[in-house]
């Protein structure tokens, strides 16, 4: 199939699959981007953090569980209910919210003069309406995103000078401090189970068979590479008469064996904590034959993946639950390590910050922003282009001096004539780097030959596509376009290059600053000597 550019916001994943199995490139339409290089067509890469989050809902899904919410923020008296004595404990690790007190807000005499002097020679019933708003204001009847705009509409007076008026003579609303609240973020899914348990026990019937994978927040003292203040928790319940710690089991097992895990262990948990019954809370490892003889500290295959248990009657009778409840819960972000090779969860779910991490780029990545610079924008031009690699492939080694036309008809208003010529004795047509090809290999650029000798490096390098010969007659072809616009011939030659924009090729920024940082090599020297002549017949 031949990809439209027109057509990329409609495109499916099976049209871009297609165009990237077809060609991996594509040259941009005039007017669209005619800077040349291409469209590069691949579908979208999801961040590997919801890539598992996905993958975790579908293998929940398969498994017969309904996806629900819980709260996000939870009361602390919910955490006293659920924890006991513990409770205190678990609330040092909690972020409690906060938010800004509403002053009460007097206009004095001297405010009144500093109002008028910013927003004019107000009346008596125009400082009323900014004493009635800011009432409404400290009542809570209107917000405070809407507290400037409510004063302006009132005043027709612009919002820039209502919002310096209140900077400048109200300097209580620049001195607030928050007030925490009693109200705190969910450090762990369970915390919002039991809520929600609470409510659904009187209009549901079991069993309840559900899941939610979503957001907890705990205050570590500091994030490293195995924890972040924020994280993902897929975590799952099964309320019913009989549960018991072997459906636990049964759940951990179907779950991970979707993700390539086998040979699971059952251990018992030494936290113990207190909203589960004594003797039920167990974690799970498992075995992932990927992970054997890794860097990572699973090096021996196996890792400890989740945790489950049999919630407390007494920590459920807080919430009127009459019948047992079993909770299996895992870290997102730890399956997603293993599942993508990970050894930091900072730079796994963070990765534009790279967090001192060494920054590393395929050679794929790199061949990816090598492009050609300029090039022709009318569809005669990118003829007269293939013509001429037609000319330099089929007669690059004859003898010189020599020349042979590659193209003669009409472009514009103007009939001409293109030759690839090379008028010096004993030499031939094009040099020998002309076939020269644009890899990346072991994050080295380098333009090289198709030749035995470079079989490694075509092998295990990654080519942009881009010969010499490709980009040189790119900008021939666009220097004819030009030269025809202005009513004269031209004459487009290369020498010796010694850098990639020489011969018409470019390097994008960013790969430029990872091989330097590097210190690796860009590497595109070669004797091209092709010259490409055009004359108005």
């Amino acid at each position: 199939m031949k990809f439209n550019p027109d057509n990329i916001k409609e495109a499916t994943k099976a049209d871009f699959d297609a165009a990237w199995n077809e060609g991996k490139k594509y040259v941009a339409r005039p007017g669209i981007n005619e800077q040349y290089p291409r469209v590069s067509l691949k579908y979208g890469k999801p961040h590997p953090v919801f890539d598992t989050i996905q993958r975790l809902r579908d293998a929940y899904m398969r498994m017969g569980f309904e996806e629900y919410m819980n709260p996000i923020i939870v009361e602390d008296r919910d955490i006293h209910k659920q924890f006991g004595y513990e409770a205190l404990a678990v609330l040092d690790r909690c972020f409690y919210t906060g938010g800004l007190p509403r002053p009460n807000v007097g206009i004095s005499d001297e405010r009144i003069g500093q109002i008028k002097s910013i927003l004019g020679d107000l009346n008596d019933e125009g400082i009323e309406k900014i004493r009635q708003i800011l009432h409404s204001y400290k009542k809570g009847e209107i917000e405070g995103d809407d507290l400037v705009p409510e004063m302006s509409k009132e005043l027709n007076v612009p919002d820039s000078k209502v919002a310096v008026m209140i900077d400048h003579v109200f300097p209580e609303f620049k001195s607030l401090v928050p007030v925490c609240s009693q109200n705190t973020l969910r450090s762990h899914m369970t915390s919002g189970w039991f809520i929600s348990l609470g409510e659904m026990v009187d209009y549901c019937s079991v069993p309840l068979k559900l899941f939610s994978v979503d957001r907890c927040f705990r205050r570590e003292q500091a994030e490293d590479a195995t924890r972040l203040m924020a994280y993902y928790s897929a975590s799952c319940v099964i309320m019913d008469e009989n549960v018991s710690v072997d459906e636990g089991k049964a759940i951990a097992a179907g779950l991970l064996s979707q993700f390539g895990f086998s040979n699971f262990t059952f251990r018992p948990d030494d936290k113990r904590s207190k909203y589960y019954v004594p003797d039920t809370q167990t974690e799970v490892f498992a075995f992932h034959p990927k992970l054997v003889g890794s860097k990572t500290k699973y090096k021996d295959g196996w890792v400890e993946v989740a945790t489950f248990g049999i919630y407390s009657p007494s920590a459920l009778s807080q919430y009127n639950i009459p019948y047992p409840v079993m909770n299996l819960g895992m870290g997102v972000e730890r399956l997603a390590m293993i599942l993508h090779d990970s050894t930091d969860v900072r730079a796994l779910t963070y990765p534009q910050f790279q967090y001192n991490i060494s920054w590393v780029m395929s050679d794929s990545e790199i061949a990816s922003m090598i492009y050609v610079e300029d090039a022709p924008v009318t569809e005669t031009g990118k003829e007269i282009q293939g013509a001429i690699v037609r000319i330099c492939e089929m007669h690059g080694n004859t003898q010189s001096p020599c020349e042979f036309t590659a193209w003669e008809g009409q472009l514009f208003e103007g009939n001409i004539r293109v030759k690839v010529v090379e008028p010096e004795e004993n030499t031939k047509l094009c040099g020998p780097a002309s076939m020269n090809e644009v890899i990346s290999y072991k994050n080295d650029i380098l333009g090289l030959p198709r030749t035995s000798r470079w079989d490694d490096a075509f092998k295990n390098g990654v080519t942009s596509g881009i010969r010499y010969i490709d980009a040189f007659a790119a900008r021939c072809a666009k220097e004819i376009e030009e030269g025809v616009k202005n009513g004269s011939g031209s004459e487009t030659r290369v020498r010796i290059i010694k850098v990639p924009s020489e011969i018409n090729i470019r390097i994008g920024p960013i790969a430029q600053r990872y091989i330097t940082g590097l210190k690796k090599k860009i590497d595109t020297r070669g004797p091209v000597f092709t010259t490409v002549r055009m004359e108005l017949i």
